[in-house]
């Protein structure tokens, strides 16, 4: 991949699609080519063939994807099953008709049973039930992966997939309804810390920015304290104006969860496109089935690191500096029990993580204030 290959990377305003166009960028790849939803609707199947048509890009980063956490997975499975099919299909397809060197397919760790054995290897792809808060979602990038596979095998394409495991940074997604754990812990704290302090003011602001159903800055703020109780963030004034803030959380915290800076995963994401070859992924199964079968291709991108989601909100909490307590809603679902990604293949192919987690956090919470 020359400096002045001409890179498309789907999904350029995302958490990663973002963080992989700066790594490009520092690394000194200035031809890089990119459509907003308004320009370029990607589940249309006719303005994708047309763009590549008109682009013929040599490289192609597909990290368009509809995301969310477990609340948003669960109630637009249709979308979310449909819409990713649609892009995917649609651009891995008109990436092969149009003669592209190679394209990065980004995952998802969802892919993987809600029971499999931990750490989670490649080839456990595909061995047991899924879990049911998002298997439509994981259904849609497996779907994706065997697309890619598919494509290598019969077309000779060089179609790379890699699987993250769950991400933060910067550009991540603060809608308490949409967002995933480690954004949502941040901004429930961060507004806690904000009622605690009586600090209405950068309460407000943060409503401004980024309105909650609607409630904004400008709402009252009886209003306003309606709302965050909903997202379980309550404040109750006791005597002597002491002011007590809880923040209530999903499940019961038990889940363990492996978390990755979205900057690590972009500089693992240039990394394969600059030196990991689909030859290099296929390896026989295993000796009691057939050598010419082509499986689990893919390559785990993580941390081989992972810690409860009681933990993390601790960590949270120490990070962001709030000092309420947090309680947790056991009657909420708590998602798959420990998904913990076996990372040795990237490894041995020669990337590892830089970033640790409270650093990183730290990163993400000073960006957030901004």
């Amino acid at each position: 991949m020359e400096k002045d290959s001409k890179i498309y990377i789907a999904g350029h305003k995302g958490m990663v699609g973002s963080a992989i166009m700066r790594e490009m960028q520092k690394l000194g790849y200035h031809n890089l080519v990119y459509r907003g939803f308004g320009e370029l609707d990607l589940t249309n199947q006719q303005a994708v063939a047309e763009f590549f048509a008109a682009e013929k890009p040599e490289y192609v980063v597909l990290a368009a994807a509809k995301v969310g956490g477990i609340v948003a997975n669960n109630i637009y499975r249709a979308q979310f099953i449909y819409e990713n099919l649609m892009i995917q299909n649609n651009i891995i397809h008109h990436a092969y008709l149009n003669g592209v060197k190679k394209l990065l397919f980004l995952g998802s760790s969802c892919i993987y049973p809600k029971l499999a054995p931990q750490p989670l290897k490649e080839e456990y792809l595909l061995t047991n039930d899924l879990e049911y808060t998002n298997e439509p979602y994981a259904i849609a990038k497996i779907a994706g992966i065997k697309m890619c596979e598919s494509y290598n095998i019969q077309y000779g394409t060089n179609f790379i997939s890699v699987m993250p495991t769950n991400l933060y940074g910067p550009n991540d997604n603060y809608d308490l309804e949409k967002s995933h754990v480690l954004p949502a812990l941040i901004r429930k704290m961060h507004i806690g810390k904000c009622l605690m302090n009586n600090d209405w003011g950068a309460l407000r602001a943060d409503l401004n920015k980024l309105p909650i159903e609607g409630v904004s800055g400008e709402t009252s703020e009886s209003a306003i304290l309606d709302k965050l109780a909903k997202y379980g963030i309550t404040k109750k004034t006791e005597t002597g104006d002491l002011n007590r803030v809880s923040v209530t959380l999903w499940g019961t915290g038990s889940p363990f969860r492996e978390f990755l800076y979205v900057e690590d995963l972009a500089e693992a994401c240039v990394y394969c496109l600059q030196h990991v070859e689909f030859k290099q992924l296929i390896e026989p199964v295993s000796q009691s089935q057939k050598s010419e079968e082509i499986k689990n291709t893919h390559i785990n991108i993580g941390t081989g690191k992972d810690l409860t989601i009681k933990e993390l909100a601790e960590k949270v909490k120490h990070i962001v500096g709030f000092e309420g307590e947090l309680t947790w809603d056991r009657a909420k679902p708590d998602g798959t029990p420990k998904k913990l990604l076996d990372v040795s293949k990237i490894h041995q192919l020669g990337w590892k993580e830089k970033v640790g987690l409270d650093e990183g956090i730290g990163r993400v919470y000073r960006n957030y204030k901004k």
